[in-house]
């Protein structure tokens, strides 16, 4: 008995040694990283969101302000939505890789990270507030810091002035930044990037200030942007617009180029675009959408859209079913969405758009016509715009797609187009103008939609919202569970959560 009290401890005595011995080494996995550079996690960051930005445009967002229109599987193009959690779950996702960011930088408003972190949080957090109203924001993305782990949802007013202030913030820390830049996908990098990065937040500015313009007097705020581009600039040219350029090669390559042929082409070109865009004989319809099948078989090609909110079996059978409605235009294709005697379109042509100069053209067109600005000439702001997208989409459509593009003689002088007429006629145009230069960036043309009303869109004939155009997306199911409370405090202030309940902004 005694022999084996000592034996015991002894051998208990080995194996704990034993056991202790290098632990930390032998059990810290060396290809699972602690912490993330700072580089590393921008070029993240941003190639999510921008992804994420396709994604919203092509299952909503061309949907909705009808640049697009269904043919199958339809409840989109009806309205009948349920919970659309994509958008959220990618900007609260993201915004953790964000903090990460601000940690890494530890309060050093000199390093570059900082000011464009503060510019992409800006961005992130309108997408999510213009899509639902009022979300967390002031209290998100602190349950690791903080112990938060049920976030008050801010009123979106208070949102908005955060979103103001970073970014007037951004602009000028940037002008003062240096040091190492790396891991910016859509500038490049370096010292020469962060003064682009200076004009997209103060564009992002002038596009939220715009936004809520319906709601305060922001005249000040914009005519002191625009009189002092040294210390506030903003977008001077295409070159300056804000996008991912995708590459040929998985796995940066455009989100929809690996889509199965029969989900991409449930989606066709919308009658509205076709025909706003036929009648002003605009050749940029040729980008977005293509001939339709039975026409090229016929020798006669022609873009013809399919209306919206058509039920499954017209949609389908409008004109004459799928061979005679329009695929959508062959830039934005997936890997086998080609037509008979076509090569498979190009991988790298495709771009994510965050803004463009011909948007900020337009809100400056807007702003000056609107008197809300004292600087420049609305009639050039507004024309800047219009040769702008042209030019946009001349330097992105392969030439291998043998598309003329080219402005057509007379266009800008043609009644529907020419800078002239009532108040009201001037704000159409820019709005029909501003539309088409919104194609395919995310929700924006949308949310510009719900400010202003232009251009008009009709719900289709088998809607399933009392013909009623969305204005905002339901919050998702699982917050009423895991953020009960906070949210239903949302709800009573804000009203039902429903597609139909105009957002603060939008009031």
């Amino acid at each position: 008995m005694k022999l084996s009290k000592i034996i015991v401890p002894v051998f208990a005595f080995v194996l704990i040694a034993g056991c202790t011995k290098d632990f930390a080494d032998t059990n810290t996995n060396l290809n699972n990283p602690t912490s993330v550079t700072p580089d590393l996690l921008l070029s993240g960051i941003l190639k999510s969101t921008l992804d994420r930005q396709v994604s919203e445009a092509w299952g909503i967002g061309n949907i909705v302000v009808q640049h697009h229109a269904k043919i199958q599987f339809v409840n989109e193009d009806r309205y009948g939505w349920n919970e659309q959690n994509g958008l959220w779950s990618n900007v609260y996702g993201n915004y953790r890789n964000l903090q990460n960011i601000f940690t890494a930088v530890d309060g050093n408003q000199a390093n570059p990270y900082y000011g464009v972190a503060l510019i992409l949080k800006s961005w992130m957090f309108s997408l999510v507030t213009d899509a639902y109203g009022d979300v967390p924001y002031s209290e998100a993305g602190k349950a690791k810091t903080d112990g938060i782990y049920q976030p008050v949802y801010d009123k979106q007013e208070d949102i908005y002035t955060g979103i103001l202030a970073d970014l007037k913030k951004a602009n000028e820390v940037l002008a003062t930044a240096n040091g190492t830049f790396s891991g910016d996908i859509i500038y490049g990098g370096g010292a020469a990037s962060l003064v682009k990065w200076r004009k997209l937040a103060n564009s992002l500015r002038l596009r939220y200030l715009m936004r809520l313009s319906k709601k305060k007097n922001v005249n000040t705020e914009m005519q002191a942007i625009i009189a002092d581009p040294v210390s506030n600039p903003v977008f001077t040219g295409n070159g300056d617009n804000a996008e991912l350029k995708y590459l040929s090669a998985a796995p940066n390559q455009w989100p929809l180029y690996g889509s199965r042929v029969g989900s991409f082409d449930e989606f066709r070109v919308s009658k509205t675009l076709t025909d706003r865009l036929s009648a002003l004989g605009d050749p940029r319809l040729k980008v977005f959408g293509r001939p339709t099948q039975a026409s090229v078989a016929a020798g006669t090609p022609v873009i013809q859209g399919v209306p919206n909110g058509l039920s499954d079996v017209d949609a389908l059978a409008f004109n004459g079913g799928v061979q005679g409605v329009s695929r959508v235009g062959y830039t934005f294709a997936c890997l086998v969405c080609n037509d008979a005697g076509q090569a498979p379109p190009a991988a790298d042509a495709p771009r994510a758009l965050l803004m463009t100069y011909a948007e900020l053209q337009f809100i400056l067109a807007e702003a000056r016509q609107k008197g809300m600005i004292s600087s420049g000439d609305a009639a050039v702001y507004y024309t800047n715009g219009i040769n702008a997208n042209f030019a946009y989409w001349q330097s992105v459509v392969p030439a291998a797609y043998n598309l003329n593009i080219s402005m057509p003689a007379g266009y800008l002088t043609q009644a529907d187009v020419e800078y002239a007429g009532t108040n009201e006629e001037r704000l159409a145009k820019i709005a029909l103008q501003k539309w088409i230069a919104l194609y395919f960036n995310g929700l924006e043309a949308w949310f510009d939609w719900r400010r202003t009303g232009m251009p008009v869109i009709v719900p289709g004939p088998a809607n399933l919202n009392n013909n009623k155009v969305p204005v905002r997306y339901i919050y998702p199911l699982s917050e009423q569970s895991l953020n009960g409370a906070n949210r239903e405090a949302a709800v009573q202030r804000q009203g039902v959560d429903d597609l139909n309940t105009r957002p603060w902004i939008a009031q």
